[in-house]
This record gives structure tokens, sequence and C-alpha cells, in this order.
């Protein structure tokens, strides 16, 4: 076999030109991202019920799922949680666990729960991971110029229809998520007194409105050679409509619904803002599906957004404009390697040519190089894996490793040609007496990385492309080093003038000299050399004992962009942190765009800007910035949570934005899960916890989740007088929804608008604006006793309690996130902890 490569150079050299041709497709095919793809094993299951509290979020939704779902094989962990609202059930499962399978149990497990209350949307499932995080983000506002008077709460169901569908078609994106705005609803405002003058309940109105606006097919009929269709046409077509629907009839009286309520299409209330550099946007986050390539989509959606202004937003006086994406950073960061493996490449040759002192020897040695590159892009394309800097760095790892063989088999082929063997002999000579040594050499080394493959973890996943490269260079450059070098060293003169390597020569004499002294030394006798192996495993013990740093999870591999929170007390309103929001950016907004010397300085308190992001909720205020210099992110989340917690009452807490993991904490938050029966002791442990956490660590972060530690979410319970109720006419589920109705909006059914669904809800004449004062006089029209207050039929208790309800695994649990300082490694912080 050696024989005939050694004969056959064309061959061989067309061979290798194969391979290499073969190994750039593959190259080019690979999908481009930042890191790996990691292997997806959380499911979500998020169920929608307007206007609901989160206590009764878990009692009527929660509670039902975890019934049927903790029993699913495999489930390792469910976080459950209720807020105003929604409900939202996160699965772990275990690595291997084949995703499709886990989300087809999970939804049999759902459709056995028996019934949900009338208005909850059907439950919405979706699996995900650290790395299909969104990584393109846009924001969508009023064309300069325009009046900013513009209502963007109206334009998201516009956008969601015509702009969202567009962007999720490209190839490679699995979801586009609109962040901002209001859906549309149809707002039915009763006039109590007129509704109590015709005669009608609350609920009876409502049974008028669902028995008036649906459809009924009626088969069809035949009429000689044609076949017609029958249907009773009932749904409303128009807002208008609506008006004209008769509510009751007394006599000759026809009572409509325009006579005692007002019609109009609005929007739901607003639960929650977006802001780009302070001004009112709706944003779009682009998320990607697995083993898609990042570059790719950016390249097809970039055109497509120029289309979408044009055609679709143009007309309604709206634009697109790109905030950011993670596309630059991949492709710095595939540059940044690119340019490590070169340098390496070059180095590598540079050291080979001092050692041989020849061009032709070098060149034959460092032809393995490309090929070895190349063929660990077909190693990867074969193992079904992505282009990325961690695949890269295993490149670039194994640049210096594939010359090994090499060198080995040259280094023989050289001593043969000493002993004066012609070219096409030595070779053979050569290639037969170390074939051996390095095919043993080459399955250790690959044997080495073999494990990695079988780490299921996140850190088996991200390193396992290191393994790949590598193996697959390292295999290349044993059949490099077999077949290329001794074709190749037949051909050409290895050896060099003898006087041009006399330092080399004499260098290499006095290290054989050194090394063979201190062997011969150590193995003279059996005692001493018994005496030498314990020393050096001794030592080799101590080192790793004393010098092993105390260990971190995962490299954090950081962007300088900053998640921070500002999180309120239980109880704010949305108007509240409305207000608190426009004052951070009056501090904020200011630098961004300015020049970052400015900050380096001293000229200015706060780290130049490229731009910030802002989302308001009742909860919380929620910033994503980035600085123009990446140097000064450290010191934005400085100033950022110093600002915050001038707040009266508020807590900040910052995080920066990481490629490997999540960006509440990423692979550095220890999380202390503190569970229990009852909330009050959970909250009490909760704050100890958090205080103690102060004081062991200097300066952490530290966040919770729910966010407030406090059981201070003021709460009206109305608790009838069951005798007094019946006396009225009033079930439990009228009362209820009479309630609703005229404070928060009560649902009744859906109006479908072009093709769309759209809700429709009862209010009271003020609307949501109703005032906490009146809620004991609001009048209720009853079937027996006319109009009566609500405090006649029920008592008004005012408690506090929480705004988010947290279950794990079925119990009420709070989560404490501490994210150490620098100076502590997470190893150190757990133990603390």
């Amino acid at each position: 076999m050696f024989k005939s490569g050694i004969e056959h150079g064309t061959q061989v050299a067309v061979v290798v030109l194969t391979i290499c041709v073969i190994g750039i497709m593959c190259a080019l095919r690979l999908p481009v991202q930042m890191i790996p793809d990691l292997e997806v094993r959380t499911i979500t299951v998020e169920t929608v019920w307007p206007g609901a509290t989160p206590q009764d979020v878990e009692k009527e939704i929660l509670i039902q799922q975890e019934d049927y779902l903790r029993t699913l094989s495999g489930l390792q962990r469910m976080i459950s949680t209720a807020s105003m609202g929604e409900a939202t059930i996160e699965l772990d499962f275990p690595f291997g666990t084949d995703i499709n399978e886990a989300l087809i149990k999970v939804n049999n497990a759902l459709t056995q729960v028996p019934s949900y209350p009338e208005n909850v949307d059907e439950p919405r499932l979706y699996a995900t991971s650290f790395s299909s995080n969104a990584f393109m983000f846009f924001r969508i506002q009023p064309v300069p110029g325009h009046p900013i008077s513009l209502d963007m709460l109206r334009m998201r169901d516009f956008i969601d229809d015509n702009v969202r569908p567009r962007m999720e078609r490209v190839v490679g994106v699995s979801q586009v998520a609109v962040v901002g705005g209001s859906d549309r609803q149809v707002q039915i405002r009763i006039d109590p007194n007129q509704l109590a003058a015709a005669g009608v309940t609350l609920g009876d109105l409502r049974q008028t409105i669902r028995q008036r606006n649906r459809d009924f097919s009626a088969g069809d009929l035949d009429s000689g050679k044609r076949r017609y269709l029958i249907r009773t046409v009932g749904r409303f077509e128009t807002v208008e409509e609506f008006k004209s629907m008769i509510v009751v009839r007394r006599g000759d009286s026809i009572i409509r619904l325009g006579d005692v309520a007002t019609v109009s299409l609005e929007h739901f209330e607003l639960r929650s803002e977006a802001f780009f550099d302070g001004e009112p946007t709706i944003n779009m986050f682009v998320r990607k599906e697995v083993g898609s390539n990042v570059m790719a989509i950016k390249k097809a959606m970039m055109p497509l957004v120029e289309e979408i202004n044009q055609e679709v937003l143009a007309p309604v006086h709206l634009a697109m404009i790109p905030i950011t994406d993670d596309v630059r950073y991949v492709s710095a960061s595939l540059a940044n390697v690119w340019r490590s493996l070169a340098i390496g490449a070059v180095l590598a040759t540079m050291v080979m040519w001092l050692f041989l002192r020849s061009f032709p020897a070098t060149l034959v040695g460092v032809i393995g190089i490309p090929v070895c590159t190349i063929a660990a892009f077909i190693g990867l394309f074969v193992a079904g894996r992505t282009l990325n800097v961690i695949s890269l760095a295993g490149v670039a790892f194994a640049i210096g490793m594939t010359l090994d063989n090499s060198i080995v088999v040259l280094e023989s082929i050289e001593r043969f040609r000493r002993q004066g063997l012609d070219g096409a002999s030595a070779a053979l000579a050569g290639v037969r007496r170390v074939w051996r040594a390095v095919l043993a050499s080459t399955l250790t080394t690959v044997l080495v990385f073999t494990p990695i493959l079988f780490i299921e973890e996140e850190a088996g996943q991200l390193f396992s492309d290191i393994a790949i490269a590598i193996s697959a260079s390292i295999v290349a450059s044993m059949l490099v080093a077999m077949a290329v070098v001794p074709a190749a060293a037949a051909r050409v003169r290895l050896s060099s003038d003898a006087g041009r390597r006399r330092l080399l020569d004499f260098l290499g004499r006095g290290f054989r000299v050194v090394v063979f002294g201190l062997v011969g030394w150590s193995v003279r006798g059996q005692w001493r050399a018994a005496a030498t192996a314990i020393g050096i495993l001794a030592a080799a013990a101590g080192v790793i004992v004393t010098l092993t740093p105390p260990a971190e999870y995962l490299p954090e591999g950081e962007e300088a962009k900053t998640f921070s929170l500002m999180i309120a007390p239980a109880g704010y309103n949305l108007s509240e942190m409305s207000e608190i929001a426009d004052e951070l950016h009056k501090d904020f907004v200011p630098y961004v765009g300015l020049d970052p010397q400015l900050y380096a300085s001293g000229q200015s308190d706060v780290p130049a800007m490229s731009w910030i992001i802002t989302f308001v909720n009742p909860k919380r205020v929620f910033m994503i910035a980035e600085t123009t210099d990446p140097s000064q992110i450290n010191d934005l989340m400085k100033v950022l949570n110093a600002r915050f917690r001038d707040f009266p009452g508020m807590r900040g807490f910052s995080s920066r934005g990481s490629i490997i993991s999540s960006n509440d904490g990423g692979s550095r938050s220890v999380n202390l899960d503190i569970s229990g029966a009852n909330l009050e002791d959970i909250y009490r442990v909760a704050n100890a916890a958090y205080r103690r956490a102060g004081e062991v660590f200097e300066n952490p972060e530290i966040g919770s989740d729910p966010s407030s530690l406090v059981l201070a979410q003021p709460l009206i319970e109305l608790r009838p007088n069951w005798v007094r109720a019946a006396e009225v006419g009033f079930t439990a589920e009228e009362f209820g929804f009479a309630v609703a109705a005229l404070t928060d909006g009560a649902y009744v059914g859906e109006f479908l608008l072009d093709g769309d669904r759209v809700d429709i809800f009862l209010y009271g004449t003020d609307g949501t604006n109703t005032a906490l004062a009146s809620l004991p006089n609001l009048p209720l029209y009853t079937p027996e006793k006319g109009i009566v207050p609500v405090s006649a039929i029920a008592e008004l208790v005012e408690r506090v309690d929480t705004d988010t309800l947290r279950r794990l695994d079925g119990r009420r649990t709070v989560t404490l996130n501490i994210i150490p300082p620098r100076t502590v490694a997470l190893e150190t912080a757990v133990g603390v902890v």
C-alpha cells in the first residue's frame, strides 16, 4: 500500500484535491452561528385568561394542568407561574429526550383537563433552548415628519397581521415576536340605568349578544341540475350592526343595544409599554430555527424589510428600522478565529522551518495544514454541526497537532536518506518503520476527545464541536503523513546544508546529554526508580490540588449589552411606572450617541450608549442598552443600578448579555429555591436569604422570581351574602360577571373582523376607569329587587397578597438568583450559598 502511494504520486494528488473540493463544499454549506445549537429540552405551556387575578389563575388553570402534567415520563422539573391574566408552565426534560415525542405527550396530557373558565384561550406549546434566543431586533415607529399622535396602540393588530407573517416566512426563522401596543377589542359600554329601565340584567344581555352573533348551517337543497348550500347568517359584520341589535321587546316597543349602550372598536387595556431611545414603539424580535444560518437569515431579511417598508408601512406613515443584531458579533468572532487560525499556521510553519532549515522539507511538512483544516469541515458537516466560534477554535487547536505525524514521518525518511538510500526507497522504508507509532498516536489522541461526545449537559453539547474538529483533523493528518508526505518526500530533497544547522545540533546534543543523564540516574536501581515515580506522581497531585483554580461552569461569552431591571414593590400601576420610565429616559437618553471619550476623560457621569430599549409594566422597568465602548459596560450597569435605587422601595438587578446562556444571570447565577405551603413563611425566609447574600458577598447582583419579595399587592375580595343574593335572584356566576363588567370589563364573545377574531367585552359607563371608591355603590340590576348597590349583596374585604404566584413541582416557591462578584468563582459561591 505504501509503495503504491509513493509510485503513483499523481493519483495521490488527485485524491487530495478531491478531498479539498469536497471539504470546501461542506464548509460553504455549514450553517454559520455564534455557538453550537443546544439541545432543546424545555417545553413551555402558555394559557391566557384576560383580566384574571393570579390567585384565580392558580386555582382554575395551573393546579388543573399540573395534575395531568406531573405524571409525564422523564419529567425532571416543572415550574409554574400565575400572573395577571396568564398561566405559564415550564417543563424540563433530561438531555437526549426526543422533544417532538415530549410535545405530543404534553399536548395529550393537556387535552385531559376537563374544562377551563369561559374566556380562557387554548394553551400554546413551544420548545425552547438558550441557543434559540432572539438574535435580530427591529422597531416600528412613525415616519419622521409625521405627527407622533398616530395611535401606535392600534397598530399592533395591523403589524401582527401584515408584517409578522411575511418575516416568519424567511427560511430559518422560527418565530417573530411583536412587543408593544395592544390587541383590538369591541367595547360595549353599558348605561346601567337605561339597562335597568329595560328590565335586562347584564347576564341576559350577554346571552342575547351570543345568541344573535351566530351563523347556522342548514345543509343543502337540490333544484334541477344545481345544488344550493343553505345557511342562516347571524354574525355581526360591522361594529355599527351591534347598535341595531334588539335587546328586548316590550309589546310594540323595541329596545336596541344602541339605546342602552355605546359600541366602538377600541383596544384592550394597556398592560405594558415599549420604547426606543425614549420614544414609544412596537418592537419585533426574530428567533431562528435550530441549525439555521444566521448570516443567511440576515441576508434574506434585510431586503424583505425594505419591501415591507415600501409596500406595507409607508402607506400608513410607519417605518421599520433595525435596532441591532447578533450577526455582527458572529461575523466579528468568526473573523477573529480565522485570523488566529492563520497566525497559528504561519507560526507553526516558521517553527518547523527553524528546525528543518530546508524549504522543500518545510513545504512537505506543512502541506497537511490546509488539507487537515478542510478535513475538519467534512467532519463537522457529516456530524451535522455548524460553523461557529467553538468549532473553528477546534480547527485552530488542531493546526499544531496535525504537524506531529508529518514531522515523525519526515524525520524517519530523512534518517534513511542519510544512510544512502534514494528518495523513493527512503520514503518507503521511513513510513514502514513509523506507521504503527503514527497510528497509535492518532488513535490515542482521538480517544482522548471521544468522552466529550458522551457528555449530555450544555458543556458537552458546546465543546463536542471541538472534539469533532480536532479528531477529524488528526485522522486526516495521519493519512497525509502516511500517503502524501512519503509521495512528496520521494520527489524532493529534504536535507539542507549541515553547516547551517550547527547551532541547532549543538543545542540538541546538550539537551540529549541532560535528559539522558537525568533518566539514567533515575532508573539506576529499583528503589531509586520507584522513588522517582512516586515523587513525580506526588508532585503532580500536589500541583493539581494546590494550583487548580475554583471552577466556573461555562465561559460567559459576554456582550457589551446590559439587561437591567428596576423591580417595583407589589401594588404599583402602569401609569406610575410609566412616569418613572420617563424620568429614566430624561436621565439616560441624552447619553445615546455621545463620544465615549467624554466618560473616559471624566467629562460625563454616564458611559455613551448606542441605543436603549425600555419595556414598562406594573411590576418593573426593563432596560436593554449597549455601550459604544464595550469596555464601559460594567460601569453603565453600576450607574443604572444606582439610579434605580434612588427611587423609594425599588430594587435594581443588572446582568450582561451572554451568547452562551440566558440573560437573567447566565451560568454564574446561583439559584436558591425556597418552597413551602404558606406564602408569608416563604417570603420571610426569602428576604432573610436576600439580606444574608448581600452580607456574605461584596456587591452581588441579586434577582428574584417573583420579582417582588413583599406581600403588598392590594386585593379587594367581594364576599357575597348568599341569602341576600338568592333573594335578589343572583347566582355566583351572574354576580361575578356583573361586577367584572362594571369594573375592568367582562368577556362576551368574538367578532370576526376582516378574517380576524376580535374579543367583545362589556363595560360600565366609565370603561376601565372605574374609581375604587365607587365600587361599593356600583348599581346592579336584579330580577327581583331592581337596582341595588354591590354593598347590598356582598361584603368588601381589603387585604394584601402577591401579584405573582410561582410553583416548583406543585409547591409554592420563591427563587433567588444570586450572582457573585467576578472575584468569586462559581464553585466558591455555591459553597458559600
